[in-house]
């Protein structure tokens, strides 16, 4: 005689009931022990990946395991580390940069973003596909390289170019600071709700401009380029963000290319990349603070909070600091791809 099938509810609550007693054993260590644990990993995890995706691991083991982690890793822009998902929404490092890479699919209309690159390899960020909306251009953005759609729980933001492609507006899945409300675009799903802020609505949140100033036959120079960006605040508490992100309004940044110079002997323009750009390309640009909201040309050279250059034949650097967050600084890099017929 066979035996009776357990309903499927009770086997719900069973395999639940299972999994809650597997948490409570890992929750049960104590906590100063499970603190120094960490503290020793992070210390011995170094800066870049692999290596510091054991720090995630143990982050992820429990609720006790992920609150202990918030308390001992620090934020990006103390400690300059990208370690969680949250990272990707956090304003960069002050005094250095974040050093990244870009790969670019020609063939399928694919960006890559990497953190660092060595030997041709890199931590994997997020990922970008460019979709013709008729004139229109946009760029959905996404932590899956594999699936990218507005659909999908790993989308991240997007990139909306207007009607000649010199001015884009970019939309984040999470709002900008509290209270915000969302653009009349569509609703989609945020990515990782559950996971990072199960309290914030979904939806396409305005936070920045970037505008092309026209430039017919080149009579100005090279492209010139203005940005405005709702940026993250650096006060938020990094325990707040790995559970329910909560920003402050901080008013707007404004940016701007720093502009190149003639180089007689060479007979080009030219911009000092430090290194990180090795081949001449109209996209390359470097962005500056400005010192005076009121005036807009007004910059300070010394604080380039955003740099990006080509040195290879579908690789480009891009090197972030604040006020600007990975998922910023990677929007205002997929604008200067593609043809810009009144700007150059």
């Amino acid at each position: 005689m066979a035996a009776p099938l357990v309903p499927r509810e009770e086997g719900l609550r069973q395999e639940g009931a299972v999994e809650q007693e597997e948490e409570d054993r890992w929750a049960c260590l104590l906590p100063e022990l499970l603190a120094e644990v960490l503290r020793r990993l992070e210390a011995s995890g170094g800066e870049r990946w692999p290596a510091r995706k054991d720090v995630v691991s143990c982050a992820c083991v429990c609720r006790r395991w992920r609150d202990v982690a918030a308390t001992v890793v620090r934020p990006l822009p103390e400690s300059g580390k990208i370690t969680f998902l949250a990272s990707l929404k956090q304003p960069g490092p002050k005094d250095f940069p974040i050093q990244c890479f870009i790969k670019r699919n020609k063939k399928n209309s694919l960006f890559y973003l990497y953190l660092g690159l060595t030997n041709n390899k890199g931590k994997f960020l997020m990922a970008a596909k460019r979709f013709r909306r008729g004139a229109p251009t946009e760029y959905i953005i996404s932590l899956d390289a594999d699936d990218i759609s507005q659909g999908n729980k790993a989308y991240v933001g997007k990139l909306r170019s207007d009607f000649l492609g010199t001015n884009f507006k970019i939309y984040d899945s999470q709002p900008p600071y509290d209270g915000a409300k969302a653009s009349s675009t569509r609703s989609i799903r945020r990515f990782g709700s559950r996971r990072i802020s199960p309290q914030v609505s979904s939806g396409n949140f305005d936070v920045g401009q970037v505008s092309y100033k026209y430039n017919l036959l080149k009579s100005r120079g090279p492209r010139r380029m203005l940005c405005t960006m709702e940026c993250p605040s650096v006060q938020e508490t990094w325990e707040n963000s790995l559970k329910v992100m909560s920003f402050r309004q901080t008013g707007s940044t404004i940016l701007r290319n720093n502009a190149p110079r003639w180089h007689e002997h060479l007979q080009c323009w030219c911009l000092n990349f430090h290194g990180r750009v090795t081949v001449a390309s109209v996209k390359n640009f470097q962005l500056v603070a400005t010192t005076d909201t009121s005036h807009p040309d007004s910059v300070d050279d010394a604080e380039i909070v955003l740099q990006f250059g080509k040195v290879g034949d579908d690789i480009f650097t891009m090197d972030y600091r604040q006020p600007l967050s990975a998922f910023q600084a990677f929007a205002i890099c997929l604008s200067s791809f593609g043809t810009k017929l009144a700007c150059e």
